[in-house]
């Protein structure tokens, strides 16, 4: 489970980087993909105190 959330994390935070680049760090994309990996990495902490 936690392998497969930091392969989510990763993807999702290189995908952001690419459209921050190409459309800018303001652009509604940009937001939520932002948004999508703050919640990637809480699930990642909650899955990571649980052990």
């Amino acid at each position: 489970m936690v392998e497969t959330i930091l392969n989510k994390v990763e993807f999702t935070r290189e995908k952001m980087i690419q459209v921050a680049l190409e459309k800018g760090v303001s652009h509604k994309e940009t937001i939520e993909l932002s948004e999508k990996l703050d919640k990637l990495l809480n699930e990642y902490e909650t899955e990571e105190k649980l052990k």
